[in-house]
């Protein structure tokens, strides 16, 4: 496997990060820790969670379950292995001071995220959203703390915009504090927003760029049909998601599936394959993250690394696309 720089650092990656927000809510702690396992045999050395997750759509309950199963998978492994995490998200619904950006909240957040994982560092920790009510000095000082005590390797953001990353670079180089190396925005053929700004950002300061959310939420799979039901277990059919899930699926977007489908079978791989492959194989992208809910979607998300797009390839997908634009609505 070829694998790739984290941004400025000295650390190497493998070119797909395996997501875990599946894993507690939708995929059992035995099958998550199988397609974990699965997932570093077949070479992936990168995996990201979050404090949060585990717990079902707006409802605190389950909090930091994922992250649990993560520490139980990691046992006799961690040393092969480049962790990430994430902080923000309320971890106590009734305490308002457990959230945000705030040193008060994140170092509690990062102490927490350590035990339930069971590991003495974190090597890559992220703020999971920016936030408008903390100055980005305080959070910065907060993590740059953790650094210089040991317990987080490499800092990280999370759905920032451009002027929000080049802000914190200069408060890092006003203050002489350790700076972000990573950003992780969505990104995917449907929603390709961030190659106005972000992605132009990225490439100039050296921050690694770790798309979430590469096939859509499920969308690039190929697996909605026009005029017909949802398939059962998918997002479409889930109480929680189907909302957002669906508000994905618009014309546009089920043309770009026909055309996918079209190459797909011109080159006898998936769909998934052919969506996820364009985002690895972006400028500026150096690891998307998988999010499979069983081991057959972790199966066929690993055969992307065996396929390529030519500048043909490319050029097709761009006319089925909107460069730096969405298919769909983000706002509704």
């Amino acid at each position: 496997m070829e694998y790739r720089f984290l941004g400025r650092t000295g650390v190497k990656v493998s070119p797909l990060c395996l997501g875990t927000m599946n894993f507690g809510p939708r995929t059992s702690e035995a099958d998550s820790i199988e397609i974990i396992h699965h997932a570093f045999d077949a070479g992936i050395n990168f995996i990201d969670t979050a404090n949060f997750y585990g717990q079902p759509l707006n409802d605190g309950k389950g909090m930091g379950t994922t992250e649990k199963i993560v520490g139980k998978a990691l046992m006799g492994k961690r040393g092969r292995v480049v962790l990430a995490t994430k902080f923000f998200t309320p971890t106590d619904w009734d305490d308002p001071n457990a959230r945000g950006g705030s040193r008060r909240h994140l170092i509690q957040a990062c102490e927490d995220s350590l035990r339930r994982l069971q590991t003495d560092y974190i090597d890559l920790y992220q703020m999971h959203r920016p936030d408008p009510n903390v100055p980005i000095d305080e959070t910065l000082r907060a993590l740059d703390d953790l650094v210089r005590a040991g317990k987080v390797r490499y800092i990280g953001t999370s759905s920032f915009a451009g002027w929000q990353i080049v802000e914190s670079l200069w408060e890092s180089d006003r203050l002489r504090l350790n700076r972000f190396v990573s950003e992780q925005p969505r990104y995917s053929l449907i929603d390709r927003r961030i190659e106005n700004e972000v992605v132009p950002v990225a490439q100039k300061f050296g921050i690694a760029i770790l798309p979430y959310s590469p096939l859509g939420g499920g969308i690039l799979t190929g697996k909605y049909q026009r005029n017909e039901s949802f398939p059962e277990g998918t997002r479409a059919v889930d109480e929680a998601w189907g909302t957002w899930a669906t508000s994905f699926l618009s014309e546009k977007v089920h043309n770009l599936v026909d055309v996918l489908r079209e190459m797909a079978d011109e080159r006898g791989c998936t769909v998934s394959q052919l969506a996820l492959v364009w985002v690895m194989q972006k400028p500026g992208v150096t690891s998307p993250i998988i999010g499979p809910r069983t081991l057959a979607h972790l199966e066929d998300n690993l055969g992307a690394l065996e396929i390529s797009l030519n500048e043909e390839d490319c050029k097709r997908l761009d006319e089925a696309t909107l460069s730096g634009r969405a298919l769909f609505n983000p706002y509704r």
